[in-house]
C-alpha cells in the first residue's frame, strides 16, 4: 500500500492560497477509489500531504486524475520551489500500532 509524502514550499504570503485550494479539491481526492488517507498539514512556509493508497494502481490513477491536475494548476503560481514528492514504505520499529500509519 503506497504511502506518499508531498511537501509544497509556498512563496511568502501564499500559504493560505494553497490551503484554500486543498480545501476545495480534497473532497474529490477522498472520493477516488483506493484513497485510504489524504491528510493535509501546514507549517509556516509549507504544506505537507500524507497519502496512503490501497495499491499502486489507485495511486497511478490519482496521479493522472482530474482532481490532482486541477489542484496543481491552481497552486502553481504559489510555489516557492518544485514539489518534493516521495513514495515511501513503512519500516516498523518499536511498539506495534505506533510504528506505522494505519493500513500500511
Amino acid at each position: 500500500m503506497p504511502v506518499v509524502v508531498a511537501t509544497i514550499r509556498t512563496k511568502p504570503g501564499r500559504r493560505e492560497d494553497v490551503l484554500a485550494a486543498f480545501r476545495r479539491h480534497t473532497p474529490a481526492v477522498h472520493a477516488e477509489p483506493g484513497c485510504l488517507l489524504y491528510a493535509v498539514h501546514a507549517g509556516e512556509d509549507r504544506v505537507t500531504v500524507i497519502e496512503n493508497w490501497a495499491d499502486q494502481a489507485s495511486l497511478d490513477a490519482h496521479s493522472a486524475g482530474p482532481a490532482l491536475a486541477a489542484l496543481g494548476a491552481e497552486i502553481a503560481e504559489a510555489l516557492a520551489a518544485p514539489l518534493d514528492v516521495a513514495v515511501v514504505e513503512p519500516v516498523p520499529y518499536g511498539e506495534p500500532g505506533k510504528d506505522r500509519l494505519p493500513n500500511t
